[in-house]
């Protein structure tokens, strides 16, 4: 098997790993609660799916929030 008869020198190194970095997330709006959310995902506010309810989200209710 072959082997390499140099060393790659370190600018070399550096120049192949210069594409190495990190990108933001794209995310859409909810065309139902116009919040943030990743695409072809169910929307973690309302559960909504291409328009259709996939999942009941539970929603936590203000009065017991408040008494403790």
């Amino acid at each position: 098997m072959a082997n390499p008869k140099r060393r790659h020198s370190t600018s070399r190194q550096n120049k192949r790993r210069a594409n190495w970095k990190i990108t933001a997330e794209n995310s859409g709006l909810c065309p139902q609660c116009k919040s943030p959310k990743l695409p072809h995902r169910i929307c973690p506010k309302c559960g909504f799916y291409n328009g259709v309810s996939v999942v009941k989200i539970k929603e936590k209710k203000q009065e017991e929030q408040k008494g403790k």
